[in-house]
């Protein structure tokens, strides 16, 4: 399964590349509506870097996520996939680009869910709705960081 989120900033892209640099980025991503914590930063976005996250599922089930840095190409992308958690698998590339008015930040998910056939049933309305909203926050939060001092 694929989830894309997109968004134009106003800022460069070595500035929007520098917010997921930033040592508590993935703090600041995490909404506070989500029962996320971090329990292992990653030290940086290098290949290589493990970042252990541990959530809740349907509100009680706790897991924990570990993904592995595979890619870092700044200021361009950086890539993680998944080594443990609840998807059966996920990889995430975080990009950016150029843009006529700074940088087009792009989250591209390729994903899938657990539970065989029921789990991608289910994935429009429980998967696909929580990542929209997730991402919605993050490109927010982003975009409020990197516009802040940046004036293109």
């Amino acid at each position: 399964m694929h989830f894309v989120k997109e968004s134009i900033i106003r800022a460069s892209p070595e500035r929007v590349f520098a917010f997921h640099e930033l040592p508590d980025a993935l703090d600041r991503l995490l909404p506070p509506w989500e029962t996320a914590r971090v329990v292992l930063p990653p030290k940086n976005l290098h290949a290589g870097t493990r970042t252990i996250v541990e959530t809740k599922l349907f509100g009680f089930y706790k897991v924990r996520w570990e993904a592995l840095h595979t890619a870092y190409d700044p200021p361009r992308m950086f890539e993680d996939v998944q080594v443990k958690g609840p998807f059966k698998s996920w990889r995430h590339r975080h990009i950016v680009e150029p843009h006529e008015l700074g940088a087009r930040l792009l989250d591209d998910i390729e994903y899938e869910p657990p539970f065989s056939i029921f789990g991608r049933l289910a994935a429009p309305l429980l998967v696909e709705r929580r990542l929209k909203r997730l991402f919605d926050y993050r490109h927010e939060v982003t975009r409020r960081w990197a516009e802040a001092s940046e004036s293109i």
